[in-house]
């Protein structure tokens, strides 16, 4: 797992109006594991949701995890970035605005 910190230009897509571009603080943690396919990428941070139900009920997920995190970066008006392919891991990237 790599955790890094950056700043960044706000993404585009999902931006909330006029914040797009703005200067924001880019975290994100990336790991090199099995990754996710393409089409569960956009149903991620739905509650309850889990790519692999059996195998994440086997080690005690909820599906909440990701669902949580937008909240929170939703409410100190931030987004969320996902970008994964299967066999090369994840990067999930957090911005938040800048003081």
């Amino acid at each position: 797992m790599r955790i890094s910190a950056r700043l960044a230009s706000r993404p585009t897509a999902g931006a909330a109006t006029g914040t797009a571009g703005a200067t924001t603080v880019a975290v994100a943690v990336a790991d090199d594991g099995e990754g996710i396919a393409r089409e569960h990428l956009p149903r991620l941070t739905e509650r309850f949701y889990r790519v692999d139900a059996g195998r994440s009920r086997r080690l005690g997920g909820t599906g909440l995890g990701l669902a949580i995190v937008k909240h929170i970066v939703n409410r100190h008006r931030g987004a969320l970035a996902i970008d994964s392919e299967p066999g090369r891991g994840a990067t999930f990237t957090v911005y938040l605005p800048t003081a």
